[in-house]
């Protein structure tokens, strides 16, 4: 039951349930996309006044490591943690009807460490890497949770219009955020600030306090759980069991089991460049007199507030063609992203592909959510755990598209190879779309 008794269905409930999305999308934009990439960067390269880079050496516990592949390797550690950490909780979750605990405890990890990161140097690397760790299992831990909630709070028919809704919200909210972030950013001197790093230090701070407080709009509104069972030593590994069973019950729904394959491999893929895209932008552009950091946010600005309109227009899509041809088009268009970006040099062909990026970003997304949710029986009482096999299969591909992408940038020193690597999943993934029945 939820604090306000809603019924399954009901616009109120729907809509503080997307709303999570406005809270919790200031983390992936400001932090895992935007502002902390930029500051990780410049605190990270040494360059020469010309902007050329001279060293992307850093030592960390006695070992030299490439930048990139420094922070691809602590993110890959992150969500192997998560990886194992989902049926665990999730099993604890179904089984004592209490899932708006944990996405509540995983969202205030998430969020006071975002606040920590104001503390990121290099003289105390250990504690801002540490703070960044967390700060990447609060977020991914808790939307374990808010998945899951989508076939408990939706019909079907409801289902891929309200997650697209929520992705939406989502991209608008942290917008909002990164502009305000970005006026700090790039007129710090108005605003009083002497020290030039403390504007971008305090979006940090903002972005732990925005993700807490909006968050408590969702949580008024969203029931506990489904089951209220007693919680004692027996249920603690319940969620291996569970993920054991969900592991079953795949084998027997074909359309499920060959979906899940397809989206494990096309998932790595996205996921993996989203998370990168920055370090991208930072490396291996010559911005010549354009502000790299007045450049890279805009781009992200584009990618977001294009990243709607693709939400929306893929929701239609899906409707009228079926999710899972949908699904192979923006597979294609990724394929023909990636083929291009290999060639990019400019701002503005870094723009141009941000914007399309952004078209086929959102959309993916939501309708890969989407997609899985139809495909879970109806009528199930455990969505916790199908979704944390989701989740699980999802962060298990992130690890190694991170450690790829973390080999090739150590191996060849740049990044610009690793886009080859993608290709490959890509291609796969819509082979393996192919072969989903489409009923």
């Amino acid at each position: 039951m939820s604090t306000t008794n809603l019924p399954k269905g009901s616009k109120k409930l729907l809509n503080a349930w997307a709303f999570y999305d406005w809270a919790n999308s200031v983390y992936s934009l400001v932090i895992a996309s935007a502002v902390f990439p930029i500051f990780y960067g410049a605190l990270t390269l040494v360059k020469d006044e010309n902007g050329k880079i001279l060293d992307d050496t850093i030592t960390f516990l006695g070992f030299d490591f490439n930048n990139d592949s420094l922070i691809s390797y602590v993110t890959a550690a992150a969500f192997l943690l998560v990886s194992i950490l989902s049926p665990l909780l999730s099993g604890i979750a179904d089984y004592v009807g209490n899932k708006k605990m944990f996405m509540k405890f995983f969202c205030y990890l998430g969020a006071v460490s975002c606040i920590g990161l104001f503390w990121f140097s290099l003289e105390h690397l250990w504690f801002g890497l540490l703070c960044y760790f967390l700060a990447l299992i609060g977020f991914w831990a808790s939307l374990v949770f808010y998945n899951s909630y989508l076939p408990d709070i939706a019909y079907p028919e409801q289902q891929d219009k309200i997650s697209a809704k929520g992705y939406s919200l989502g991209y608008i909210g942290s917008v909002l955020l990164l502009s305000v972030c970005l006026v700090m950013i790039m007129f710090s001197e108005s605003f009083g600030f002497e020290d030039e790093g403390l504007p971008t230090r305090l979006s940090f701070v903002l972005t732990g306090l925005c993700w807490i407080g909006f968050s408590q709009y969702s949580y008024y509104h969203l029931p506990k759980g489904n089951k209220k069972e007693k919680f004692t030593k027996h249920v603690v590994f319940n969620g291996f069991k569970e993920l054991k069973l969900i592991w079953h019950k795949t084998k027997e729904n074909i359309p499920l089991k060959r979906y899940l394959g397809a989206f494990f491999v096309y998932s790595m893929a996205v996921q993996t460049i989203m998370l990168v895209a920055t370090y991208f932008g930072v490396e291996e552009l010559d911005w010549g007199e354009t502000d790299t950091t007045l450049g890279l946010i805009i781009s992200i600005l584009l990618i977001q507030l294009v990243a709607v309109l693709g939400a929306y227009l893929t929701a239609k899509a899906s409707a009228k063609y079926g999710n899972i041809s949908t699904l192979i088009v923006l597979n294609i268009i990724w394929i023909a992203i990636c083929v291009y970006a290999y060639t990019i040099t400019t701002p503005n062909q870094f723009y141009a592909t941000a914007a399309t990026v952004g078209l086929v970003m959102g959309g993916i997304q939501s309708l890969s959510r989407s997609t899985y949710s139809k495909l879970i029986p109806e009528g199930a009482l455990d969505t916790a755990s199908y979704f944390s096999f989701y989740d699980v299969s999802e962060k298990i591909g992130i690890v190694i598209g991170m450690l790829s992408y973390g080999y090739v940038a150590q191996v060849t020193g740049s990044i610009r190879y690793a886009i080859l690597f993608f290709i490959i999943f890509f291609i796969v993934g819509v082979i393996l779309l192919f072969r989903v029945p489409r009923n």
